[in-house]
């Protein structure tokens, strides 16, 4: 598809299908038309990446959107955080990680002449949108758009609900998914 010609297409990275959810109504009402970007190769298992991936292809065929799938590539993402592994989440491990997506889907967007991108990091109630930005900032044609505005986190919980989307409940990594595991055992 030749996207160059319509200046209304912006690349979405995309974490997962119910983040997306709240975040394509969005783009849409806003009359962007978004290409979704399906990169996450800081998800703990492959298993794990494909499950996300489906639950986004169920996302993308409702609102008819193509997907784009980046390969997964852990030990590429390992590299970019290494030094980091021990920080708590939100911490600086995550500023890598924003990094590391955020590069990626620069690159995409640049090799499919797509001038806008943003991502859906910014819906959750548990990223910091401020620190995500001041990663974007340092790339060309990344949108400051702050998904969780307009109650965005809560309406991806109701969107999410309604398509019947798998809800993980932890960001990715194996990091976020053990820092998860250790607070609900000492809860």
């Amino acid at each position: 598809m030749n996207y160059m010609q319509k200046d209304e297409n912006i690349l979405l990275h995309v974490c997962c299908g119910p983040c997306s959810t709240s975040s394509i109504e969005r783009l849409l009402s806003e009359g962007w038309r978004p290409v979704l970007y399906f990169s996450n190769s800081n998800i703990d298992t492959e298993e794990e990446f494909e499950k996300r991936y489906a639950e986004l292809l169920k996302v993308a065929k409702a609102n008819d959107l193509e997907v784009l799938k980046d390969h997964y590539d852990h030990p590429s993402w390992r590299s970019a955080v290494s030094g980091y592994e021990k920080e708590r989440e939100g911490g600086e491990r995550c500023s890598k990680c924003f990094a590391f997506n955020l590069e990626r889907a620069y690159m995409k967007a640049r090799e499919l002449g797509i001038t806008h991108f943003t991502t859906t990091l910014t819906v959750s109630r548990f990223k910091n949108s401020a620190r995500i930005f001041a990663i974007g900032e340092g790339y060309e044609g990344f949108e400051k758009i702050d998904f969780k505005k307009k109650d965005g986190f809560n309406r991806s919980i109701v969107l999410s609900r309604e398509m019947g989307l798998y809800r993980q409940n932890y960001c990715g990594c194996e990091f976020s998914k053990k820092e998860r595991s250790d607070s609900a055992e000492t809860v």
